[in-house]
């Protein structure tokens, strides 16, 4: 076996177009860990949105990613291992930041979601991700963040797909070097403390089982996992992956075509190149 450890985001790279997971994919996972490797999903979504689909998949021990890095679960128990997010005022400040420019705005909890706007963009989200917002239109979120003392794991804005990639240059250049903003699907454009991405979460996937990252494979399709396929030894995008990731991966088929399945039964155990 070529990767002991296999890292997968989840969205738009292991999971199909229609949300579903397919059964080849499932198969290879259950093969790959069977003959001892590891496998952990490593995404954006919040910790009660990627729990029951971990499960899905057949995960019932190892760890599991959530919010880009900042949160790791032990699958077995449930409890977090990792729990990290914004300082007070810097939440404070990205959230005003996206107010001032008139954004649909989410902010997380490790538990709980609240968003400024009940409108299609929400229903949309909701339904993708098998969770359901707080919704706060009578004061802005920065407020509500504030007097309620909530802290905060990460924020993000939808805009049109057209508008993501202006917004998160914009929002980069305002913040600084202090934040990571970057882009998890075409429309969502999120917002994290510099030091936790799914780079990151590699980095901590390597000390927790001490495997070397050249003995570790990720395989992803957005700019945010960008920085996980930086840090990992084998790196590996679907064909759907947008084009900066196919400058550092190799590229297999679509996540409607089984890449994750091809990249872990071609590349992590029988080491083709």
């Amino acid at each position: 076996m070529k990767y002991k450890l296999f890292i997968s985001d989840f969205d738009g790279t292991l999971v199909r177009s229609d949300g579903t997971l397919s059964k080849k994919n499932i198969e290879a996972i259950t093969k790959y860990r069977e003959a001892g490797g590891i496998f952990a999903v490593c995404t954006g979504r919040m910790l009660p949105s990627i729990l029951p689909r971990a499960r899905e998949i057949g995960l019932t021990d190892g760890l599991l990613v959530a919010f880009q890095g900042a949160t790791v679960c032990d699958l077995s128990t449930e409890k977090l291992l990792l729990d990290k997010g914004f300082e007070a005022e810097d939440s404070l400040s990205v959230l005003r930041l996206l107010e001032n420019l008139g954004l649909h705005i989410h902010m997380y909890t490790v538990y709980d979601l609240y968003c400024n706007r009940a409108d299609k963009w929400l229903l949309q989200y909701e339904k993708i991700c098998g969770v359901k917002a707080n919704v706060i239109t009578d004061e802005p979120l920065a407020a509500v963040a504030e007097r309620k003392k909530l802290r905060i794991v990460k924020i993000l804005a939808i805009v049109p797909p057209a508008e993501s990639a202006a917004l998160r240059e914009r929002l980069q250049d305002k913040l600084g070097e202090r934040f990571f903003v970057t882009c998890s699907a075409d429309s969502l454009v999120e917002v994290m403390p510099a030091d936790q991405t799914k780079g990151e979460a590699v980095k901590f996937l390597s000390r927790y089982y001490g495997i070397a990252p050249s003995e570790i494979a990720a395989i992803g399709d957005q700019w945010n996992d960008l920085p996980m396929l930086k840090e990992a030894g084998g790196k590996f995008t679907v064909k759907n992956g947008v084009a900066e990731l196919k400058k550092y991966a190799k590229e297999v088929a679509s996540n409607d075509e089984d890449g994750v399945a091809e990249a872990i039964l071609k590349y992590a155990m029988e080491g083709q190149e």
